[in-house]
């Protein structure tokens, strides 16, 4: 059975297709919304969705970027987090001029992120700095 979704807006109807799936995303890390999560997780289905380390090799495969280095300093990274819901994802790393870039996008991006989510930790900041970074990248 298909189902169409009708509604009625200023005087018209509205109405969605059934073979059309509205996709939104959500950061499960948000603790400040945590009882509007928990109505929207009663409401919907959800697909949790984590870094696909794959698709970042791929969209670096020709370039010159060492796209395996970063993705081994991602995948530490993320170990040192050890929670599924707060890695550092790959979008941040998507970019066609990463090399010019990655510096910016560790430093602007990256490392306040790890301040806040390390905040009683700064060692733990620190062995993600960027200075102590590049050095995995660029021997």
């Amino acid at each position: 059975m298909t189902k169409k979704c009708l509604w009625q807006q200023a005087g018209e109807v509205f109405s969605i297709p059934a073979n059309v799936r509205i996709i939104g995303t959500m950061n499960t890390a948000d603790r400040s919304i945590a009882l509007v999560d928990h109505a929207i997780r009663r409401r919907f289905a959800f697909i949790p969705l984590y870094p696909n380390y794959e698709i970042l090799r791929s969209h670096h495969l020709d370039s010159d970027f060492p796209v395996d280095k970063l993705i081994q300093t991602l995948k530490k990274l993320n170990h040192a987090i050890g929670n599924p819901h707060n890695e550092v994802g790959i979008s941040f790393f998507l970019l066609g001029d990463l090399a010019d870039q990655i510096d910016s996008v560790w430093q602007l991006e990256i490392e306040p992120y790890l301040e806040e989510y390390f905040f009683d930790q700064p060692s733990k900041v620190d062995q993600f700095r960027w200075n102590e970074v590049k050095k995995q990248f660029y021997p």
